[in-house]
C-alpha cells in the first residue's frame, strides 16, 4: 500500500482570514499576566456584566423545567417570539413588521452576520463593509468567498462613513452594503437624513443595505439610535439585525433576530434550514418577556443609564490621568487614540503592543484597534464592562503606566 509522504493541512486557509484570532491573543496575554500575580481588569470583550432582569429569569427558569419544551424548535423562530419582535419594532421605532415574512430569529445576531453573505451571494460577489469594523463582516465575507471592498471610518469625518466617496464601479458591483450606527467598534452615530441618503443611493443601484443595529438600546444624552426601516420605502433593499446580548443582558442565551426585506429574510431562513433548527424555546419565551418589559418600561427603562454612567466615571478620571478621550453618544465601547506620552516621537499605531504592555504592565485589558481593520491603527477599543469602582482603578493603573512611560 502506498502513502502519501507529506502530511495533508487540515485547517482551511479561510479561518485565518476570519479576523477573530485577536481575541484568543490578548486571551493569552490575560493568562499571562495573571500568573505573574496581576489582579486582571477586563475591558476587553463587551460581554455584560449584569444578568437579565428578574422577570426574564423566571420565565426561563419555568420554561425549562416543562416537559414539552425539548422538541426542536423551528429555525424561523417561532410565530410568539416573531409576532412580539414585530411589537417591539412598532412600539420602539413606529415601523410595522410583517412578523409572517419579515423577520427571522438568530442565535444572537452574529449568527446571522456570519451567514448572511452565504445566503444572498455568490462566490466572487462584492460587497461593501466598514474599516474599522466588528471582525464577522469581514469575516463572513472570507467564509462566503465573497470579495470586500472597505470603506474607510475616518476621524476626520467624525467616523462617518462617506458615501459619497465610493466610486459608480463598486455600488453597480456591490451586492450589499453593512454598516452599523452606533457601531462596534466606534459608537458613530447618524440622523434619519443619512440614513434617507443611504437608501436613496441603495435603491439606485439595486444593492441590499444591511444594518447592524446590535446596540440599539444604549444612546446617551438623549440621543435614541434609529433604525433604518424608518426611512420611507427601506423594507424594499434593507435589513437589520438586533440582538439582546447587549439591549437585555442575554449575551450566554444567544438569540437576536433580522427584519427586514422579505427576500433577504426568507434567504437566510433557507440557509438556516439546512444548519440549525433554531433557538431553544425557553429562549425564545425569555427573549418575548424581554421585549414585553422594554415596551412598558418605555424610554426610561433599559441598560443605558447605567453605561452612561460608567462612561463619564470612567473618562472624567482618565481625563484626571492625563489621557483625554473622545465622550461616545452610545454602546458599551470606548474608541481611544493611543496616549501621547506612548506615541511621542513615534510613527502612528502600534495599537497592538500598547494593549499587550498595558496589560502585562497593570493587568488592564484592551483591544487594540488594528483587530478592527487597517483605519484602527492607532487606537484601543475600551469595553465599559465593569462596575464604576473597578473601571475608577482601571483608570488609576493607566495613569500610572502613562507615567511611567512620559
Amino acid at each position: 500500500m502506498t502513502y502519501s509522504s507529506s502530511k495533508r493541512n487540515w485547517r482551511s486557509d479561510k479561518l485565518s482570514r476570519l479576523g477573530s484570532s485577536i481575541f484568543a491573543e490578548v486571551a493569552a496575554w490575560k493568562g499571562e499576566a495573571a500568573k505573574s500575580g496581576l489582579d486582571v481588569i477586563d475591558l476587553g470583550i463587551g460581554s455584560p456584566d449584569q444578568a437579565p432582569a428578574p422577570e426574564i429569569r423566571r420565565v426561563l427558569s419555568e420554561a425549562v423545567l416543562r416537559e414539552n419544551s425539548y422538541s426542536y424548535p423551528t429555525s424561523k423562530g417561532s410565530a410568539a417570539f416573531r409576532r412580539q419582535a414585530a411589537a417591539w419594532m412598532e412600539a420602539r421605532f413606529g415601523v410595522r413588521i410583517d412578523s409572517e415574512d419579515e423577520i427571522v430569529a438568530l442565535m444572537g445576531s452574529q449568527d446571522g452576520l456570519a451567514h448572511l453573505a452565504l445566503a444572498v451571494c455568490n462566490p466572487g460577489d462584492l460587497a461593501i463593509v466598514p474599516d474599522p469594523g466588528y471582525p464577522i463582516y469581514s469575516g463572513s465575507l472570507a467564509i462566503a468567498g465573497v470579495r470586500a471592498w472597505t470603506l474607510p471610518l475616518l476621524e476626520r469625518n467624525a467616523f462617518i462613513p462617506d458615501l459619497d466617496s465610493i466610486p459608480d464601479e463598486i455600488w453597480q458591483e456591490a451586492v450589499f452594503i453593512l454598516l452599523s450606527f452606533p457601531g462596534n467598534p466606534i459608537s458613530t452615530t447618524v440622523d434619519l437624513a443619512y440614513m434617507e441618503k443611504l437608501i436613496t443611493l441603495a435603491r439606485k443601484w439595486n444593492v441590499l443595505v444591511i444594518h447592524d443595529l446590535a446596540y440599539s438600546e444604549m444612546g446617551f444624552d438623549g440621543y435614541k439610535p434609529v433604525s433604518i426601516l424608518q426611512v420611507p420605502g427601506a423594507l424594499d433593499t434593507a435589513v437589520e439585525f438586533h440582538s439582546f446580548s447587549k439591549s437585555f443582558n442575554m449575551a450566554g442565551c444567544r438569540i437576536g433576530f433580522m427584519t427586514g426585506n422579505r427576500e433577504a429574510v426568507h434567504a437566510l431562513r433557507e440557509l438556516k434550514s439546512n444548519v440549525d433548527y433554531g433557538v431553544f424555546d425557553p429562549i425564545q419565551e425569555a427573549a418575548v418577556a424581554a421585549l414585553e418589559l422594554a415596551m412598558k418600561a418605555g424610554a426610561d427603562g433599559g441598560v443605558a443609564p447605567l453605561y452612561e454612567r460608567r462612561r463619564d466615571v470612567f473618562i472624567a478620571e482618565l481625563a484626571r490621568q492625563g489621557w483625554a478621550v473622545p465622550k461616545p453618544k452610545a454602546t458599551m465601547f470606548i474608541w481611544a487614540p493611543l496616549p501621547e506620552a506612548y506615541t511621542a516621537g513615534q510613527e502612528k499605531g502600534r495599537s497592538r503592543s500598547f494593549a499587550r504592555d498595558l496589560l502585562l504592565k497593570t493587568g488592564v485589558a484592551v483591544i487594540p484597534g488594528d483587530a478592527f481593520g487597517e483605519q484602527g491603527n492607532g487606537f484601543v477599543r475600551i469595553a465599559l464592562v465593569e462596575e464604576e469602582r473597578r473601571l475608577l482603578e482601571a483608570a488609576r493603573r493607566i495613569g500610572e503606566y502613562m507615567r511611567r512611560i512620559s
